[in-house]
């Protein structure tokens, strides 16, 4: 009998690939996620095994998690569910603490009355570290710099104290910056790439960004999915750092990015202070010494490779947008 899994935050950039990733492994995948009065699916459609077995629930309403987990059965529930926009979690404070915090601790009694045989995977997230000197690792202190990464370092906690207290097999991955041409095009990197196949094609000609000195540590969306599902194959549970070891800034992003296209950046990026945040983090590097040698994992793409494909595909997007709007005039 193959393997039940249950996604939440299917369908976002994460979930697309992690339901894949089960679906290409044999798994029976479920998908949670929000009902709303136009359609999310986009970056799931493809999978129409998937599809079919979606199911309307929200992580601020337990018990309607609770009536999906009786419904599934799931064997593995991956928590990636989240209000996950830093800068806006600085405008929706209580939401994000509702939906990132409590709504882990709703998904993790239900998954306790389920029975302990259930494996969980928790999502967290570098931005928990905050201003701790990188390079950050798993017994790094977390300082965290905005509501987001608060309410994050509390789901993490969340999820210790029910492995300890309850025999839970819960795993925290704390996962740096990742991305691919699924990322929304509200964050950095995508609307970045996303600009510089607009400027090429004639769409738009600057875009507005905030900080460019900050420098994080970049990955490719779908290895870090991987790991992802290596935690909960580990007889026993853990908390894992995963990144690539090195960090870019985003003006390095820019101009890597932007030379993809022949293009130079600081002739096309114009300076807004809406996008700062009130309080920054500096400064993003992972330790995955320990993801290397206890679950085996290793990146596949590099900085280079990671910016270059992300180019490649919004160019040919704003190719067709291009198209699309001459056949329109």
């Amino acid at each position: 009998m193959s393997k039940r899994a249950l996604i939440t935050g299917v369908t976002g950039m994460d979930g697309s690939h992690l339901a894949e990733l089960l679906l290409s492994k044999g798994y029976e995948v479920h998908g949670l996620m929000r009902r709303g009065s136009s359609f999310t699916t986009g970056r799931i459609e493809h999978m129409h095994a998937l599809m079919e077995r979606l199911h309307h629930a929200d992580l601020g309403d337990g018990t309607g998690l609770r009536r999906v987990l009786e419904a599934v059965q799931p064997h593995e529930v991956y928590n990636l569910a989240a209000q996950s926009h830093v800068r806006v979690s600085f405008d929706q404070p209580e939401y994000t603490a509702d939906v990132v915090a409590m709504g882990t601790l709703r998904l993790l009694e239900a998954v306790r009355d389920m029975g302990a045989s259930i494996r969980m995977y928790q999502a967290g997230s570098s931005e928990m570290f905050g201003t701790t000197p990188p390079p950050q690792r798993e017994t790094s202190a977390f300082h965290p710099r905005s509501p987001y990464a608060v309410a994050k370092c509390a789901a993490h906690w969340h999820a210790v104290n029910y492995r300890e207290a309850y025999g839970l097999h819960v795993s925290n991955g704390i996962l740096f910056n990742h991305t691919g041409p699924r990322r929304g095009e509200t964050f950095v990197c995508r609307k970045i790439t996303r600009a510089v196949g607009r400027i090429v094609h004639g769409l738009q000609r600057h875009v507005s960004l905030g900080n460019t000195s900050s420098e994080r540590d970049w990955g490719w969306a779908p290895d870090y999915v991987q790991a992802m599902w290596l935690m909960l194959q580990q007889d026993e549970p853990g908390d894992y750092v995963v990144a690539t070891g090195r960090s870019y800034s985003v003006r390095e992003f820019l101009a890597a990015a932007f030379a993809e296209a022949g293009l130079e950046w600081a002739d096309h990026v114009r300076y807004d202070p809406k996008y700062d945040r009130p309080a920054e983090v500096p400064h993003l590097l992972g330790d995955p010494t320990r993801v290397r040698r206890q679950l085996g994992w290793a990146p596949t793409m590099s900085f280079a490779d990671v910016v270059r494909e992300m180019v490649r595909h919004d160019t040919e997007l704003a190719r067709r947008e291009k198209l699309a709007q001459e056949a329109a005039a």
